[in-house]
């Protein structure tokens, strides 16, 4: 479900020195730049309002590159640092109410030591946690220990994801091995493209996770740094995950083209058997049934049970001689 377009903000929060976060609404914020002196804020805006567009633009006092791809239609995972800060895109897993989990969406950040600024255009689950948690009294420390928590929350979101992957792929293989059981071939299709969509972002957020901890010095303590690069190894496990899932998939397609293969080459291989009796058959009845005078038998009223006897003698000769050369 997409956000109202008319409805600039999520949430926002600023963060006082003595450790309270207070809600702030769209008018505080549209009123001013994003920075603050003296407080932290974060403020997760709904990138699809004009309001919002018209504001970055025009009064939050972001670098105008950044505004920019902030406001990009179609982004990739990545990070890039802008001093005073870093460009991050990030990617989860869509758990929205009737969308699929492999459709994954964008949260785009752009955030310094004072400020967070996160745009999104579905809802964000691990958004949402971390707004729950600070309600309650959970305040992050720092800028890097949002983005922090969101990359993680993100990360936990898509491995149980990559594990249904995974039962549906032993599944797939047990079907396979029961030959009273079939696989229908756009199955399989459809559970491969759902792998790939997934590693098609899941391997450059591996690379943007990695790159956030080395370029983000000034905004990470040293625990929310190694805490980045854990998570960077989980998206690491999760993208070799994905590889072994998607060589899987590729040899099941491939073992049910060569299954299908096989059948057909039985049963031509039983049809051409067929032909191989039936065509010494055929060209004795053909040759009895020309109706010319000289034919022998044509006065005897046992020549047809004679010929009868004759062409199933024939053709138990072929069928011995076919299983002596092991055709059979």
């Amino acid at each position: 479900m997409t956000t109202t377009v008319d409805n600039p903000l999520v949430f926002a929060f600023e963060f006082e020195t003595d450790g309270h976060a207070r809600r702030l609404n769209w008018d505080e914020i549209a009123s001013g730049p994003a920075e603050k002196a003296g407080v932290r804020r974060w403020l997760h805006l709904n990138r699809l309002s004009p309001q919002v567009r018209q504001w970055l633009i025009e009064k939050s006092g972001v670098d105008m590159v950044i505004d920019n791809a902030l406001l990009q239609e179609d982004t990739r995972p990545r990070c890039v640092k802008h001093p005073p800060g870093l460009l991050i895109n990030l990617r989860g897993v869509n758990m929205n109410e009737g969308s699929e989990p492999e459709d994954m969406i964008a949260i785009r950040i752009w955030t310094t030591p004072g400020l967070v600024i996160s745009l999104r255009a579905f809802h964000i689950m691990a958004a949402q946690h971390l707004r729950d948690d600070i309600m309650q009294g959970d305040i992050p420390p720092s800028s890097g220990a949002i983005i922090a928590y969101l990359a993680a929350g993100l990360t936990d979101g898509i491995e149980p994801i990559v594990s249904s992957l995974e039962d549906q792929a032993d599944a797939f293989e047990d079907r396979i091995i029961d030959e009273a059981s079939k696989l229908s071939k756009f199955a399989l299709g459809d559970f491969r493209r759902k792998v790939l969509q997934l590693r098609r972002y899941i391997i450059p957020q591996r690379d943007a996770l990695a790159q956030m901890a080395r370029e983000g010095l000034d905004l990470f303590s040293p625990d929310e740094a190694l805490h980045l690069r854990e998570i960077a190894d989980r998206v690491t496990r999760i993208g070799e995950e994905l590889d072994n899932i998607r060589d899987r998939s590729t040899m099941l397609q491939e073992q049910i083209v060569e299954d299908r293969a096989d059948r057909m080459n039985q049963r031509l291989f039983v049809l051409s058997i067929i032909s191989a009796i039936f065509l010494p058959l055929g060209f004795v009845t053909g040759l009895f049934g020309v109706n010319l005078g000289g034919m022998p038998g044509t006065a005897s009223p046992v020549a047809f049970t004679l010929l009868c006897f004759g062409m199933s003698g024939l053709a138990l000769l072929l069928v011995l001689l076919l299983h002596r050369m092991r055709w059979l």
